[in-house]
């Protein structure tokens, strides 16, 4: 096995890189649709700007998946889209409360940071490892964002 660059990326880390796309097209999805459902600006502006970290995080990926002379995926999964389905349906129950959309949010904030921590696990050693490492710190700290406004919004 040859040693691996960002221009030479194996299979197994382009087909991760593919999957890590996908989340953060998922998690721009369901952010920018939900900051549309709220009432609370401050709150739809936090979600807008996790929209957009997201949607960088995953223009990088989908740009070394190129480089590697492959398409980079370019829509979300199947699965994100029943999820934003079911935050439309639980925020009109529930008249946009900020509270429940957060609690939809943080978990598909678990999801995205699982994936990376599934993802970095497997390419250790990766030539993509310092990028993977540096997207997982901007998805964790959106993740505990999410997090810590959920419990704030719980106590209210």
């Amino acid at each position: 096995m040859s040693l691996e660059t960002k221009q030479s990326l194996s299979e197994t880390t382009v087909k991760k890189l593919q999957k890590l796309i996908r989340a953060n097209i998922d998690s721009y999805d369901g952010f920018r649709e939900s900051a549309e459902e709220l009432s609370d600006k401050k709150l739809a502006t936090l979600f807008r700007e996790i929209a957009n970290e997201r949607s960088a995080l995953a223009t990088e990926l989908q740009n070394y998946v190129q480089w590697n002379g492959e398409e980079a995926e370019d829509d979300g999964s199947a699965s994100a889209g029943v999820h934003r389905a079911w935050i439309n349906v639980r925020s009109k129950l529930n008249g946009g409360d900020p509270y429940v959309i957060l609690i939809e949010a943080e978990r598909g904030e678990d999801h995205i940071k699982n994936a990376y921590e599934e993802v970095l696990k497997d390419t250790a050693g990766s030539a993509m490892n310092d990028v993977l490492l540096s997207q997982y710190a901007v998805v964790k700290a959106g993740h505990d964002k999410v997090r810590d406004l959920r419990d704030a919004y719980k106590n209210k």
